[in-house]
């Protein structure tokens, strides 16, 4: 996959305790993020374009219907965060934690997961179309009716990861390591074809 550019910065918002902040309909457009405490912030339909989060706290924060454009997330903090029905379309992270984190719906399409440690999370009817999971650890990730039609998943852990209902690329199966996911019967027919099994009735 081609390398992540990090946006380029216009104004600066840093070490600020934003800690239970409501943010509803505000919008952002190039602005680095740095060391910034968003710890249980409510943030309803916000608008982050092309922003650097840098060192930034998301732990325990509420995302419903908001959107992060095209932006870049170092070395940020998401335990326990829920995103719902939002728009992450070309974002990317690097070096982040996502301990418990639970993404319900929306669009995460063209997201820079390169590596991520995504352990334990959580993606539900969310749509990863052409998402940059290489080399993840998703060991006991739910990925549950997830369109992850497009994505790059080489050599990415998918150990006991629950997949159901999710659609699968079937030209990276191959590299990824399955051992004890949770499948569907007709995700199961696209491994067996990946394997290059003739599946008959």
């Amino acid at each position: 996959m081609a390398e992540r550019r990090v946006p380029p910065t216009e104004t600066t918002i840093a070490a600020r305790d934003w800690d239970g902040r409501d943010i509803e309909g505000e919008s952002f457009e190039r602005v680095l993020f740095s060391d910034v405490d968003f710890t249980e912030m409510r943030d309803t339909s916000g608008t982050f374009t092309e922003c650097l989060f840098r060192g930034c706290k998301f732990n325990v924060s509420e995302h419903t219907e908001a959107a992060f454009l095209n932006c870049a997330f170092v070395r940020c903090s998401f335990f326990d965060a829920t995103f719902t029905g939002c728009k992450l379309v070309g974002s990317a992270f690097s070096d982040c934690s996502f301990d418990l984190l639970k993404v319900r719906g929306g669009d995460w399409s063209f997201v820079g997961l390169t590596g991520a440690k995504l352990s334990g999370a959580t993606f539900e009817e969310t749509r990863l179309r052409e998402a940059d999971l290489g080399g993840a650890v998703c060991e006991k990730t739910t990925f549950q009716r997830v369109d992850l039609s497009g994505a790059w998943l080489r050599n990415a852990n998918l150990r006991q990861a629950d997949l159901r209902g999710s659609a699968l690329p079937a030209e990276h199966l191959l590299t990824v390591d399955l051992k004890g996911a949770v499948i569907d019967l007709p995700q199961a027919m696209v491994v067996a074809e990946a394997l290059g099994l003739d599946v008959r009735p």
